[in-house]
């Protein structure tokens, strides 16, 4: 009870950590992005977009009186990462928590799928996760200290129609975070992923609505989630609250799926 009773009176503190949040400009990242930087960490947002599409968030961080800097990169591409980490060091200083939460979907049926879509999902949502982490990695293990935290998902624990490609990086996330974690808990870092059901995002918004309908029938709290309880859940791991915690996959979905 002492450790979720401290979390909700908000005794979490990332106090001059510094948190790199991939695909921040908007949605899930930005929620998380915010929630970091009111614990007080400052954040490194990195986007895929121009920076003039990430200013609503590196304005709402700074108002909380944290640094915030803008770092475009496309996690689909080494070379890129490469770049960004260096930036992001030169700017930053350090980096002690990453975010892996950049990622796209290409919904198809199988048969109907081609080797691109294929390709452009797992790229961005798994090939992502290794190059960002091999960028940070040696610098949280040269302090002992780290916090690794990926967005797989909970079609990636129970598939769905149309998304093989998507379920597919998701699973593989959560293997990449299992095997992970027990290569680095030695150095004092912790790997953990959070599987979100459907979050109320841009992404999910165009979902007709007769679809969206049959999706809350399936879902036991009859919502979709708000992209800041995911943030919140993202924020607990970060904490040293939840230090002794790795390996694990904390799935917020609502009840879809247990």
């Amino acid at each position: 009870m002492f450790l979720f009773d401290s979390y909700r009176r908000g005794k979490v503190s990332l106090n001059n950590k510094v948190a790199v949040v991939t695909g921040a400009a908007r949605g899930i990242g930005k929620a998380i992005a915010l929630a970091l930087a009111k614990a007080g960490a400052n954040i490194a947002v990195t986007d895929i977009v121009p920076e003039d599409k990430a200013v609503g968030t590196l304005e709402e961080i700074r108002a909380l009186g944290r640094k915030a800097e803008f770092f475009q990169c496309d996690v689909s591409s080494l070379e890129s990462v490469n770049k960004m980490r260096d930036d992001v060091l030169a700017k930053m200083g350090t980096v002690d928590i990453l975010i892996n939460n950049a990622g796209i979907t290409r919904d198809k049926l199988f048969k109907n799928m081609d080797a691109k879509m294929w390709r452009d999902v797992i790229s961005v949502n798994l090939d992502s996760v290794f190059y960002c982490t091999s960028a940070f990695l040696p610098t949280m293990a040269s302090k002992n200290w780290g916090r690794i935290i990926s967005m797989a998902s909970v079609v990636g624990q129970m598939g769905n129609i149309g998304q093989v490609n998507y379920a597919a990086s998701k699973a593989g996330i959560i293997g990449f975070t299992k095997a992970l974690a027990r290569e680095v808990a030695r150095n004092g870092i912790t790997v953990n992923a959070i599987a979100p059901g459907f979050v109320e995002t841009e992404m999910t918004a165009v979902i007709p609505p007769d679809v969206k309908e049959k999706i809350i029938a399936m879902i036991p709290m009859r919502r979709f989630a708000k992209p800041e309880e995911i943030a919140n859940a993202v924020l607990f791991l970060c904490d040293d609250l939840s230090g002794y915690i790795t390996g694990q996959v904390l799935a917020l979905n609502g009840g879809m799926y247990m």
